[in-house]
């Protein structure tokens, strides 16, 4: 290939890369648009390889898509209000009582909806409620923090709830059945490690004791008005309220089992996807009289175009031989053994991720992967490892994902301070032995069942 296409493609990916780290605050489908229309310019990537991409993304998008559309209905409902006061409630007046609560919640939000989209509904969530707590900064950190460690990490367990995975998935040709079924057990007890470790990093500054919060009482912070909860009082009737949440939880719940369900027997995730969407939609119109074209408008349809943007940019780079140089060093060690290839392959994405960012980390990871010609249980082990490097390895710095980096611009705007040294002051510790733990157990884990 001439050196100028060369040098275009490696440029539109540095420049789409520094621009999204530099400027948070910017969508980041501008970027990548603009990168991608450089690299498709080019020639690195041909109109042939869009349609490959555009097939390779489409389901994870629609899948992803659908799922977001459900959290819109949610919080058309009043629901993220309803749990914040629920969190307030459950605490019963202990600061180490909310610590736990908090985490099991942004678990839930990220199994529930997505890791990005766990991250805008919790994070104003918990803002409101330190706020109306009274906590200073320094009393608010571990459970922003801790927080935003486990709503993005979660994603790992099951890969329906991070578009990137589910790309990932398409391109080595494993169903979300099977990834759960290999994934889950391994992903759960790394994440109830990493839960284990920030609580005795945090234990001494949680507080003993909060102020009560009376029901009804929530009210934004004055510098975090213009998040997910605006507005936001619910038009549920109080007597009906807890009732009708519970009701609406286990029909969410019910969706994302059948998700797996239709992973099983080969029917598209993405049409079970949709239908959940749909049937939620139409409940939502018959009950609070809303209709379904305000979804136009409330859709983040600039996911769409990110996704699609970075993989062309991806795509480009594996034209140019990027990915040859990684089998050329990858393949002897990955084929030494499952333990090496997922050791190797979850430190190879970790320290990518923190570089280039966790999405196209795992995309030149995965599509390194399938050029190898492995056999298809390392093949397997190899994609789950660079997962974890992805979704876990990635949070030891804040720009190492999109969500943590949306993350540190929304408690700019709520006037938390935490500087990268607080952050790195507990990922540098915590974020490694997570990682290790987790490879590890993948392995073994792996081994055992097959």
């Amino acid at each position: 290939m001439h050196e100028l296409p060369v040098l275009l493609t490696v440029l539109s990916f540095l420049c789409t890369i520094s621009f999204i780290f530099c400027r948070p605050q910017v969508n980041e489908a501008i970027p990548s648009t603009v990168g991608a229309f450089v690299v498709l310019l080019s020639g690195s990537v041909s109109l042939t390889d869009l349609g490959k991409i555009s097939e390779t993304i489409g389901g994870a998008a629609i899948t992803i898509m659908a799922t977001i559309v459900m959290a819109i209905v949610l919080e058309s409902f009043g629901f993220f209000h309803w749990a914040a006061e629920k969190l307030a409630e459950k605490a019963k007046g202990s600061g180490i009582r909310l610590f736990w609560y908090v985490n099991l919640f942004c678990f839930l939000m990220t199994l529930f909806v997505n890791n990005d989209g766990s991250i805008l509904i919790t994070t104003p969530i918990l803002l409101m409620l330190l706020h109306n707590f009274r906590l200073r900064n320094h009393q608010k950190i571990p459970y922003l923090l801790s927080g935003a460690l486990i709503a993005t990490a979660s994603s790992a367990p099951i890969g329906v709830s991070n578009i990137v995975n589910l790309i990932a998935l398409k391109i080595v040709g494993m169903d979300l059945y099977m990834h759960t079924a290999m994934m889950f057990i391994p992903a759960s007890l790394g994440l109830v490690l990493l839960l284990v470790l920030l609580f005795v990093t945090f234990y001494r500054v949680l507080p003993r004791r909060l102020p009560t919060v009376i029901p009804g009482s929530l009210t934004h912070s004055p510098a975090t008005g213009s998040h997910p909860l605006k507005g936001d009082t619910s038009p549920i009737p109080m007597e009906n309220r807890t009732k009708f949440m519970r009701n609406i939880l286990i029909f969410v719940f019910c969706v994302r089992v059948s998700l797996f369900i239709a992973s099983y027997f080969h029917i598209p995730v993405s049409l079970a996807a949709v239908g959940g969407s749909l049937a939620l939609l139409t409940w939502r119109w018959y009950r609070l009289g809303i209709s379904p074209a305000d979804m136009l408008k409330k859709t983040p349809w600039y996911i769409l175009v990110f996704a699609f943007s970075m993989y062309v940019i991806i795509y480009g780079l594996h034209n140019i031989g990027l990915t040859d140089g990684l089998i050329h060093f990858l393949q002897p060690i990955v084929s030494g053994s499952l333990l090496h290839a997922s050791i190797m392959m979850g430190i190879l994405v970790s320290v990518l991720s923190n570089l280039f960012n966790n999405h196209p980390a795992l995309m030149v990871g995965t599509i390194t992967l399938t050029s190898m010609h492995l056999d298809p249980l390392t093949l397997k082990i190899s994609y789950l490892a660079s997962v974890i490097g992805s979704d876990v390895g990635s949070l030891l710095l804040p720009i190492g994902t999109l969500a943590t980096l949306m993350w540190m611009h929304i408690l700019k705007k709520g006037k938390v301070k935490i500087t990268w040294a607080q952050y790195l002051k507990v990922t540098s510790v915590v974020i490694p032995i997570t990682v290790l733990f987790t490879l590890l157990i993948l392995a073994y884990w792996v081994s055992w069942i097959f």
